[in-house]
């Protein structure tokens, strides 16, 4: 009986050689493994000491006032981030700006409004950016060395137009949008800055455009066969980027009230160091507008510290320099080390 009854009962399911885990419980140290929350703690970390150690750094009129120092340059970031996620680079941003700046005088003593001012500006800078996305995309010239040249060209002719001069009496409009404020509280670049990275997250992250730029960034040659035009995103970056340059250089030259010609000398350098804080990889692929965003403040509220305590801008010039370095090394010996480990 014993025999019959156990041929009567149901088989038993295969086992499976494979175990799903269930999901992990969340931690609160996960969010370490996300490079925009460790930007934010060192955000507020770098708050929090320089407001230890500086009676005024929560001044509300201070705070907004050093907004202008790093507006210009946080609006050019935008565009950089995306060119860096496609493998590309644009060294000749600092050299636009001049040459924008120097057109905006040109167009000025010919009696154009300040309205036409705008335009001449992000005109030039569409220019600018025009002809190296062509030497990039038509010639495949690689990007490094074409900004590197067209750096040297713009810069040269912005100095040429000068000479020893510099191009002054700007409308007073210009100033206002180039150190005013809405509202008498916010300051005008400084929110113009945040309207723009809310336009470039949408593009980079809830767009089929934006999904291009990262498969394009992970492999160009799959992305090409998969039927996207890496070519002409590539040259629409470029574009971009000029663009912006010569919209920063509309309110830089309103802020300063001149056009000179060492006007944002220097600043690319300023510029890719905090893209690639933002988590942005140099080797392309990865990154985010918000990782870009915290970036910006960290190293506002940082140089704005630095003023603050009356630190020479040489300190500066090494602390971006150190952080350049620090993080393109080490995401790498954190990956080598992982490899080692396996």
């Amino acid at each position: 009986m014993s025999s019959m009854s156990s041929m009567n009962e149901p088989a038993s399911p295969p086992r499976s050689r494979y175990r799903i885990d269930e999901k992990a419980r969340f931690q609160p140290r996960d969010l370490l493994r996300h490079w925009e929350a460790l930007l934010a703690i060192l955000l507020v970390l770098v708050c929090a000491v320089n407001g230890l150690l500086l009676s005024h750094f929560f001044d509300p009129y201070n705070l907004a006032d050093s907004t202008f120092n790093f507006s210009e340059k946080a609006m050019i970031a935008l565009p950089m981030a995306l060119l860096i996620i496609c493998r590309e680079i644009d060294i000749s941003v600092s050299a636009i700006i001049a040459l924008a700046s120097v057109a905006m005088g040109l167009a000025n003593q010919a009696g154009v409004p300040p309205l036409g001012l705008l335009l001449v500006a992000i005109a030039t800078g569409t220019a600018c950016g025009l002809l190296n996305g062509a030497l990039v995309t038509r010639l495949g010239l690689p990007s490094i060395v074409v900004t590197i040249g067209s750096m040297s060209l713009f810069r040269g002719l912005a100095s040429v137009v000068l000479g020893d001069q510099a191009f002054t009496q700007y409308p007073e409009v210009l100033g206002d949008w180039g150190q005013g404020y809405f509202f008498d509280v916010l300051p005008r670049p400084f929110v113009v800055w945040l309207l723009a990275a809310v336009v470039f997250a949408v593009l980079l992250h809830v767009t089929r455009w934006g999904r291009r730029l990262y498969a394009i960034g992970n492999n160009p040659v799959a992305a090409r066969f998969s039927g996207v035009a890496v070519g002409r995103y590539r040259l629409a970056l470029f574009v971009l980027t000029g663009a912006m340059a010569g919209l920063a250089a509309f309110f830089l030259t309103g802020r300063i009230g001149s056009t000179r010609p060492n006007i944002a000398m220097g600043w690319e350098l300023e510029i890719i160091t905090v893209v690639i804080l933002g988590g942005v990889s140099i080797a392309g692929g990865t990154g985010s507008i918000g990782g870009v965003m915290l970036s910006v403040l960290v190293m506002g509220m940082l140089t704005y510290g630095l003023a603050l305590a009356n630190i020479p801008g040489i300190i500066m010039t090494i602390v971006v320099g150190a952080l350049l370095l620090a993080t393109i090394a080490i995401p790498r010996l954190l990956r080598g080390r992982q490899g080692a480990g396996r």
